[in-house]
């Protein structure tokens, strides 16, 4: 009974990851053509103690292969206990501090720059994030070429050496893969707000973050969730090599906790009867995996059944992970290793996700 209730749980997940993946190979790739820039922007970058972190991010805005009269940057201060102080750059910068009215700073930091912003598209980014000279370029093609009012892409981390590194970077893979998937069968629910743009009268029609302020984090999926729901058709994903952003990976490892619990802590409140049901599938996977192996070191399994489950699982997640990898160049280190901690990291950072409180930026949230 126990091996067709595992089975079972096993053969769902494996369905469910199977369909990502089938979304991720119906994605077209959105290749660079010539095209007169029409699209203007405003780059919004809320920010909390990154002083380190923003002139890299701006350097490379200085870089960027866009004319300087279609962009405008706006840094959002939200409380910093740094010092900060905007270099030269030839795109119009401003910053600003943060208006807090809800429980969420970032929300708020976001919706206090687009009240100023002059541009007709936003764009956010993080502070620790670099951009390519093409980024606003192939943005501004897929916008025109598509009637969208709203636009995800992609993140990738920088590379690092260490297991840690590669253990986040696997588990990032996984998360980008699925979100590429998502929108493969149109079920998109999941986005990353260090690469997200929107139209700002399509955020006003949206009612922008009302109705999720409680929540601290989600500037992204809640809203992503919000236009699917609201105008499916006018929500896109470009897939294109030079739209990619890179961030950092946090260095500790409580960081990557606190960091997953945060990010977790949001699928309660998704819109998405699909998201729902996937986090709850991929919950249900890993929990499984757990409890195969604790049953199988007691002697409650059969070991061939153990390695067989082990194996469909790994073989799963490995053909997502690799084809999302392999679009982002993304070398991959220490995968068997990461694929056996994982389900353990998984169910910890779930539950905890559900009854407790992470930190952020040196604040603490509750659930």
């Amino acid at each position: 009974m126990l091996e067709l209730i595992l089975g079972t749980v096993f053969l769902i997940y494996i369905l469910f990851i199977g369909q990502l993946i089938y979304g991720f190979n119906r994605m077209r790739r959105f290749s660079k053509t010539k095209f007169t820039p029409k699209t203007s922007f405003t780059i919004v970058v809320p920010f909390r103690n990154e002083k380190e972190n923003l002139p890299n991010l701006l350097h490379s805005i200085a870089l960027l292969n866009y004319p300087k009269e279609l962009v405008e940057v706006i840094l959002v201060d939200d409380d910093s206990d740094d010092e900060f102080r905007i270099q030269n750059l030839e795109f119009r910068i401003q910053m600003i501090k943060n208006v807090r009215k809800s429980n969420s700073p970032k929300k708020d930091a976001i919706e206090t720059a687009i009240q100023i912003a002059k541009h007709d598209w936003i764009i956010t980014t993080d502070a620790d994030c670099l951009v390519q000279k093409d980024w606003l370029t192939i943005y501004d093609q897929y916008i025109q070429k598509n009637e969208v009012e709203m636009v995800a892409s992609g993140v990738c981390y920088v590379p690092k050496n260490g297991f840690l590194s590669a253990f986040q970077n696997l588990d990032f893979l996984s998360l980008q893969g699925a979100t590429i998937g998502s929108f493969g069968i149109n079920q998109p629910f999941m986005c990353n707000g260090a690469n997200f743009a929107y139209s700002k009268s399509f955020f006003k029609e949206l009612n922008g973050f009302q109705g999720n302020e409680t929540i601290a984090s989600g500037d992204d999926v809640f809203l992503l969730q919000k236009a699917v729901s609201f105008a499916p058709k006018k929500v896109g994903f470009l897939l294109a090599k030079e739209s990619i952003v890179a961030t950092k990976p946090v260095a500790t490892w409580s960081e990557l906790f606190q960091q997953r619990v945060r990010w977790a802590s949001k699928s309660t409140g998704y819109s998405s009867v699909y998201g729902k049901l996937l986090a709850l599938v991929v919950f249900g996977g890993n929990l499984a995996w757990i409890v195969s192996f604790l049953l199988w070191l007691v002697g409650l399994l059969d070991q061939n059944i153990f390695m067989l489950f082990v194996a469909l699982k790994f073989l799963i997640d490995f053909i997502l992970i690799y084809k999302t990898a392999n679009f982002f160049e993304s070398k991959l280190q220490y995968v068997f290793a990461s694929s056996l901690l994982y389900p353990f990291f998984s169910v910890s950072v779930a539950v905890y996700s559900l009854f407790g409180k992470y930190s952020w930026k040196g604040r603490n949230f509750k659930k």
